[in-house]
């Protein structure tokens, strides 16, 4: 399988990719802000890039409830912060917004990926990827992100996620984006119990079977901490259980805190399936 980040290209048939994670928010629910000030700012991005982090996905609103932030104040956290990750790193770089227009203005300051937890909810999203050739991520959300969703129902979770998913990115590639850079995200802890978003990483090889790449986003999220009764501080292994899990089924995309870790899991678990693939 291949994915193509811009005009990055790479083959993941035994190889997972690490996303590092760089938060433009005051309110993020891992660090809370503690890379708010610009220069912390791009010290982290320095680190993330030395420990080995393929690409960086830089978000300037939080996915959870909080204070409304305006398109022009996001447009102020996350545009700059591309630009300057730009002039310092070769890497691809990702905007994490639901809005087309934050996601054009980075793509014109250097982003190459859109990552859109609504479920490419703005209807000029795609339009926007495709005219900037952007790869995108296809998340499922039950409701909407910021909204609140405790009590979440589904008659067939893994179905319907499913379903929803296959849409999306077939609109992604009817928009005129090549399925080479579609991924798909089952948006765990969006619109989900702990049971739920477990079961769906349980069963992430049938959405791996859809034939797109499948990105996971798991990262010291909520449902793990509910698994294994840890605040959000202690759930290093237990992210680290999960990606090795994921890689397992076919995941191969890592969205991930601590990359450091992540890549250790990631190039042990491709040298196990490169082992397997040439020993066929």
């Amino acid at each position: 399988m291949i994915v193509e980040l811009g005009p990055h290209r790479y083959d993941v048939t035994t190889r997972a990719l690490v996303m590092g994670i760089l938060n433009r928010t005051p309110d993020s629910f891992y660090d809370a802000g503690q890379y708010w000030d610009f220069d912390d700012f791009l010290a982290k991005a320095e680190k993330l890039v030395a420990e080995g982090a393929d690409f960086l996905d830089v978000g300037g609103v939080k996915a959870g409830p909080g204070p409304e932030v305006t398109e022009a104040e996001e447009m102020d956290r996350v545009v700059p912060a591309i630009e300057a990750l730009r002039e310092r790193f070769d890497l691809p770089l990702s905007a994490d917004t639901w809005r087309a227009s934050v996601a054009r203005e980075s793509y014109a300051a250097g982003a190459v990926v859109g990552n859109d937890i609504s479920g490419f909810a703005d209807p000029d999203y795609l339009c926007a990827a495709a005219e900037a050739g952007a790869s995108v991520v296809a998340c499922h959300v039950r409701l909407a992100p910021r909204v609140a969703d405790p009590e979440p129902e589904y008659d067939d979770l893994v179905g319907e996620v499913s379903q929803f998913l296959s849409e999306r990115a077939q609109w992604a590639v009817d928009s005129g984006i090549p399925g080479q850079r579609v991924m798909l995200d089952a948006g765990h802890d969006l619109g989900k119990t702990p049971e739920m978003s477990a079961e769906l990483l349980r069963r992430a090889d049938e959405l791996v079977g859809l034939g797109y790449p499948v990105f996971l986003s798991v990262s010291n999220k909520g449902f793990l901490g509910a698994l294994t009764g840890t605040e959000v501080g202690d759930r290093r292994e237990a992210t680290l259980a999960a990606h090795a899990l994921g890689i397992g089924l076919g995941c191969r995309i890592l969205r991930a805190h601590d990359v450091a870790g992540t890549r250790r899991v990631a190039d042990f678990m491709s040298a196990i399936l490169q082992y397997r693939r040439d020993s066929q």
